[in-house]
């Protein structure tokens, strides 16, 4: 009879998820292309497209700006205010990802670090920039992959105007 420790033991040593280094990496870049996808800003329906990352039922757990929210309705209407105030605002905007990192954790689950800037022209025709870094949990569920947990970190405006200013083609 094996003791409770040494039973411990093995399964601590033994991967409950044993992947291949190709099908982790086929994880990782599905998980990307389907970010890199949803925040094209050329397309339409920019809301319902970001929406498209989330689970429909059960908690998701956001954190941007100091406010965490835990319901999918309470983050739907956080993007939908950042697109009518902000959003709606950029005159040709291009997401850009500037790094994008992703760890597979199983065959059901990774997270996703990158940081982005989104330059584009106010309605005055100045330049600006916004950027930032987000983490996301990502699970797949029945074959969809949704984010379950983020935390959004904003590069304040004036580093990341000063950082665009001589950066921008327009």
């Amino acid at each position: 009879m094996m003791g409770a420790g040494l039973a411990i033991q093995l399964a601590c040593e033994s991967p409950p998820h044993s992947m291949s280094a190709g099908q982790k990496q086929a994880i990782a870049d599905s998980l990307q292309s389907l970010v890199v996808k949803t925040y094209d800003f050329s397309k339409p329906d920019v809301v319902q497209r970001l929406m498209s990352l989330y689970p429909d039922s059960g908690p998701v757990y956001s954190t941007s700006s100091g406010h965490t929210s835990t319901t999918r309705a309470e983050l739907q209407s956080q993007i939908e205010t950042f697109w009518k105030y902000v959003g709606s605002n950029m005159r040709s905007p291009k997401w850009e990802w500037t790094a994008m990192h992703v760890d597979v954790l199983a065959p059901d689950a990774a997270v996703m670090t990158g940081s982005y800037r989104v330059p584009h022209l106010t309605p005055m025709n100045m330049q600006h920039v916004i950027a930032g870094a987000w983490t996301a949990a990502f699970v797949n569920r029945g074959g969809r992959w949704v984010v379950i947990q983020e935390h959004l970190s904003d590069v304040p405006a004036a580093i990341a105007d000063s950082a665009a200013r001589g950066q921008m083609q327009h």
